[in-house]
């Protein structure tokens, strides 16, 4: 008895796992159009970052279906397209979503600036479109209103997030891929510390509703955040920002700061989107603690 009693205390917590294991799927088949011959070269992942993406993806958490609303977030990382920050702005954020019952799906966008073949405003581009069509693909079989897809970029990835954030992001009706014929624009975006890359001077009246959160002493980030308020502010278009007096660049979720104010900004985020009806209030109950 003693020995089937280890044998189920050393499964179970593998059973656990595996039931939370993520679904990962390439944005194409066969490799991104153009690079397909480099669709086998390996990613380098080491300790809190992934790079050398050629082959891009998504690796997607979904909620429980008891806990599920229906929204979604493509989240993208930041790193300086350089590498990507994968746990702190990818799976940090990806579970905390979870939490609010919102599917997460961690864009693995290419970096331009490890491999200079490539180009914000084409391949990382394309990257984005593909995710948010993808996403909006696979709606039944994940549980997903396809009225409720946001986008989430932290630093650079804020940057990945301007590519498809202000143009109409309609599919191409005639495409062979039927993915590729739905539409790529977010409903919602949350931007933390964004880049300067993209940032428009004016938005258009339709706009996705944005949350925008920086530290005031952040010197490469701030700025765009401003910006971005006072485009917003004229367009009318709905936007909430926090600019907190200190915190510099990269707080990530505020788990690991010291500072009160970055502790507590996810629950200003749970807070916006119970207020932006994206997600009802039921489902936010302590959605905002560290992930365990």
């Amino acid at each position: 008895m003693s020995r089937i009693y280890l044998f189920l205390c050393l499964l179970l917590p593998c059973l656990a796992y595996a039931q939370d294991t993520p679904i990962v799927m390439h944005l194409w088949p066969n490799g991104a159009p153009g690079y397909e011959n480099r669709k086998n070269e390996p990613e380098i992942a080491k300790d809190y970052y992934v790079k050398n993406i050629h082959n891009p993806s998504i690796t997607v958490y979904l909620p429980p279906k008891e806990k599920a609303t229906g929204a979604a977030v493509v989240i993208c990382p930041g790193g300086g397209f350089r590498l990507l920050v994968y746990n702190s702005e990818g799976v940090n954020p990806a579970r905390y979503l979870n939490e609010l019952g919102i599917a997460a799906i961690i864009l693995k966008y290419r970096l331009f600036r490890e491999d200079s073949t490539y180009s914000l405003e084409k391949e990382v581009r394309q990257d984005a479109y593909r995710a948010m069509r993808l996403v909006r693909s696979h709606a039944q079989d994940w549980g997903i209103d396809t009225a409720r897809v946001g986008m989430w970029g932290f630093s650079a990835g804020g940057e990945v997030v301007t590519q498809v954030a202000y143009a109409r992001g309609d599919g191409d009706k005639n495409a062979q891929d039927p993915v590729d014929r739905l539409n790529g624009k977010p409903d919602f975006q949350i931007l933390a510390y964004p880049g300067p890359l993209g940032i428009p001077q004016s938005v258009p009246a339709d706009a996705p509703k944005a949350f925008l959160v920086v530290a005031n002493n952040d010197a490469c980030c701030s700025a765009p955040i401003v910006t971005l308020l006072s485009a917003y502010r004229d367009a009318k278009v709905p936007v909430e920002a926090h600019i907190f007096a200190n915190g510099d660049h990269a707080f990530n979720m505020g788990y690991k700061t010291d500072l009160l104010s970055l502790k507590a900004w996810p629950s200003l985020l749970t807070n916006w989107m119970i207020d932006s009806h994206i997600i009802p209030p039921v489902h936010a109950v302590h959605a905002s603690r560290p992930p365990q």
